[in-house]
């Protein structure tokens, strides 16, 4: 919107003092036609707004002219840099935060705003991680539904199960979580409330209908009481692990709830085996301890449960198998 843009224009020119048409139009994503024209709209409407001709010209707000918001403690002022909004994750989220924060900037006096920026550059929240992020494609539909208060369809991918087999969803959205970089959406349903991963969430539409939101719902209690079900229902699978040295201490890192047995390396091994060590580690389910397990291939050895040390087993026989004698296509 136009109005959006002329304040942005105004609390660029109020933060950094003097910018070109060239970087207004950039900031801005419009033409330097555009920014002049704007520039003009400014002007009109009694903003103290200056052209500077020459090589190192641009625009520039009278330097007696500011606008006002109340104002930030230091302790306010930090806590607001440290949830920078690269910390969004999703790009369309983190531009629109960055963009807010910058007008909120803008309006802080002068000694203020320098010690925000000196908190910035020495602040870089980096929210990709070190595998993929999530898919949020979805996102701004849902957020759409959720600030206009209508109901949300979409097809949901559910693990295992094949595309044909996914159904049509209408739910009453309730509220946005985010958990790590994961994005979930709390919404209510015939059956009770349910929790959808926003990254599974396929031809989301926002539908006619005004969604129901129960009198006096608290996301945050809701979330909270919806997590603890999970977790106590959650079936768990745990498998011990023979494992290269050098592989245990990574496997430790990236598992978290992975446990190294002390005192046990060398009962009942052959002799080239008794420096590996042994890990405990507590899966979600036995189908992702299979496929962690056929993540090592050489490197580990399933020495309990012995049913899925058979599976594995008969998995690396058929990889091989395949391998050595590839399927003709």
């Amino acid at each position: 919107m136009r109005s959006d843009r002329l304040l942005s224009a105004l609390l660029l020119l109020q933060a950094h003092g003097r910018l070109s048409g060239r970087e207004l139009s950039r900031r801005l994503e419009v033409s330097e036609r555009t920014i002049h024209r704007d520039m003009e709209s400014l002007s009109a409407a009694g903003v103290p707004v200056l052209a500077l001709r020459g090589a190192q010209g641009g625009w520039q707000l009278d330097e007696n002219w500011r606008t006002q918001v109340p104002g930030l403690s230091e302790s306010e002022l930090q806590g607001l840099l440290m949830a920078q909004p690269r910390a969004a994750g999703n790009p369309q989220l983190a531009r629109s935060a960055e963009r807010a924060l910058e007008k909120l900037l803008a309006a802080l006096p002068t000694p203020m705003r320098d010690r925000a920026a000196s908190i910035r550059q020495r602040l870089y929240v980096d929210p990709t991680g070190w595998r993929s992020s999530d898919s949020l494609t979805a996102l701004p539909i849902v957020q759409d539904a959720l600030s206009l208060y209508r109901r949300i369809g979409f097809r949901y991918r559910r693990p295992g199960y094949p595309l044909h087999l996914q159904t049509e969803r209408i739910v009453d959205p309730l509220g946005l979580i985010a958990k790590g970089n994961s994005w979930y959406l709390f919404a209510q349903t015939a059956k009770g409330t349910r929790t959808y991963a926003v990254s599974r969430i396929d031809s989301p539409r926002i539908t006619d209908q005004p969604s129901h939101r129960p009198t006096n719902f608290d996301l945050t209690a809701a979330w909270n009481a919806s997590t603890d079900r999970y977790q106590q229902n959650l079936k768990r699978y745990t498998v011990t692990l023979l494992v290269e040295p050098g592989n245990s201490e990574w496997i430790i890192l990236w598992q978290p709830n992975s446990v190294r047995l002390a005192g046990e390396d060398a009962i009942g091994r052959p002799m080239d085996l008794r420096s590996w060590h042994l890990i405990r580690i507590t899966f979600d389910h036995e189908a992702e301890a299979r496929f962690f397990a056929l993540g090592l291939g050489p490197r580990g050895l399933v020495m309990s449960p012995l049913d899925l040390g058979v599976r594995v087993a008969a998995d690396l026989a058929e990889a091989v198998k395949r391998q050595t004698f590839p399927l003709e296509s």
